[in-house]
């Protein structure tokens, strides 16, 4: 598998990490702002309440007042009618500690004149947050409040009996006034008292509120700058791999067309080779000579076929996958003795063989290419001149590695010609070779993720050495 493909694989789940990362960080802010403004509501409802609860208080304490000097009856009915507000804010109290009925609550909060719409939220607020310390603390104020309010409510009925019984002295009405103003200054302590209580607890609330989106933004921006980074290293890569592969398609174009180019003249010059030689015959009536004639057309034949044959050599090693499995180095390599023993003094060459490796795990389609184009261009280039014709193999381990190795004592290769044996259709004689073997070679040895070297003295011979890792990686 490629470098860039296994860091993508790597990192595309944490790319869907950080996508959900922003997901619930989104999640959980639209989340905690709903309920941070719900509870900022039902605070701001409640102060608003204490409001109205002091006004009414305050008014109620004004017209009983009145009524205490005035025994007017329009004064007491105002009394009354102002002190329902904190009396139903009271009741409300009790209901919601007690976990009663949402009807009673909402008809004791509607009487202490809180609006329609902050009435659920009062309810839920309440209900949800009652041991939370700083709306425990507003509750503990609004209950003693509430008892003044009681004690206010008792002391009215007092003078509402003392008046209508005409039994109001005026030492009761001093006394009594003394203490309704102890009572009203009371409630001003514990109505100030709750609602600074609730504005503490809102600001305290608010500085949580931003303190966790600055938290949370910081995440999401964080998360979304190295989604951001992953995404453009992402796209380097990628416009380097269609960079890399538009090279590489300029390159197989070329070779493409080259290979096609030769391939067609290499094909046709035996047929052409052919065609003349049978005219020529047509016309031969000496045996002998049309003997010689039909040599030459085997001869062509024979090249023809090795041609078709690296062709179809080069084809398998471009198009099929690297096939790991069990290959024995001794069966290929006589296989391959026994498929060259055609080849012009094949039969006069001394094979010396050495295997001290021959199981390995490789591809067996791509060993049999490379050995047998080794072993086919030893006997091919052997020096006829020469009183003893040797091919050497030899096989062995080399660390991590395993080497086979095709030294020959044959005509050798020219230094000029040295750095140009492994490009295709490179031929130093015409008649023994299409280009292709070499390169063929080179081309199965890189697939196996080997590399091949080439030791060579013209007159003395070659030596070539494949190398070839025994863990195959992908």
């Amino acid at each position: 598998m490629p470098r860039n493909k296994i860091i993508e694989n790597l990192r595309l789940p944490n790319v869907y990490i950080l996508l959900l990362i922003v997901f619930l960080s989104c999640t959980l802010l639209i989340f905690i702002n709903f309920f941070t403004i719900k509870i900022l509501s039902a605070n701001r409802a409640y102060v608003n309440g204490e409001s109205h609860y002091s006004k009414g208080q305050k008014d109620a304490v004004r017209h009983l007042i009145t009524y205490l000097y005035t025994k007017d009856r329009d004064q007491w009915d105002l009394y009354k009618e102002e002190l329902k507000v904190p009396q139903g804010d009271g009741v409300a109290r009790i209901e919601l500690l007690n976990n009663g009925d949402v009807n009673v609550i909402k008809k004791a909060l509607r009487d202490g004149r809180n609006h329609e719409k902050d009435l659920d939220d009062m309810i839920w607020l309440f209900r949800n947050f009652k041991n939370v310390s700083f709306l425990a603390n507003a509750i503990k104020e609004w209950e003693e409040g509430d008892k003044l309010i009681n004690e206010l409510f008792e002391i009215g009925k007092n003078i509402e009996k003392k008046i209508s019984t005409s039994n109001l002295s005026a030492e009761d009405r001093e006394s009594i006034l003394k203490r309704i103003s102890v009572i009203s200054d009371q409630l001003t302590i514990n109505e100030r008292n709750f609602s600074n209580t609730l504005g503490e607890g809102t600001r305290t609330i608010k500085d949580q509120l931003m303190f966790t989106n600055v938290i949370f933004i910081l995440i999401i921006i964080s998360s979304v700058c190295i989604y951001y980074s992953i995404m453009v290293r992402k796209i380097i890569i990628s416009k380097k791999e269609i960079e890399n592969q538009n090279e590489n398609l300029i390159l197989v174009n070329k070779e493409l067309d080259r290979f096609v180019y030769s391939v067609s003249h290499d094909l046709r010059s035996p047929i052409t080779s052919l065609k003349g030689l049978i005219e020529i015959m047509l016309l031969e009536d000496d045996l002998t000579q049309i003997r010689e004639y039909l040599s030459l057309m085997n001869q062509s034949l024979v090249k023809q076929d090795q041609f078709i044959n690296d062709i179809i050599d080069y084809s398998k090693n471009k198009r099929k996958d690297v096939i790991v499995e069990p290959v024995s180095l001794v069966n290929l390599f006589e296989d391959a003795i026994i498929q060259h023993k055609h080849i012009k003094n094949a039969t006069k060459i001394i094979i010396i063989e050495e295997f001290l490796v021959d199981k390995i795990q490789s591809d067996s389609l791509r060993l049999k290419i490379i050995i047998n184009n080794l072993l086919s261009n030893a006997i091919k280039y052997a020096d006829a001149s020469k009183e003893q014709m040797r091919i050497s193999i030899k096989t062995y381990e080399e660390g991590d590695f395993y080497k086979i190795e095709v030294t020959d004592n044959g005509i050798g290769i020219k230094p000029e010609y040295r750095e140009h044996i492994f490009e295709m259709f490179f031929v130093v004689d015409s008649n023994k070779g299409s280009g292709l073997g070499l390169y063929i070679v080179k081309e199965a040895v890189r697939n196996l993720n080997g590399n091949i070297e080439v030791d060579s003295e013209c007159s003395v011979g070659s030596k070539f050495i494949v190398t070839i890792p025994k863990l195959y990686e992908i």
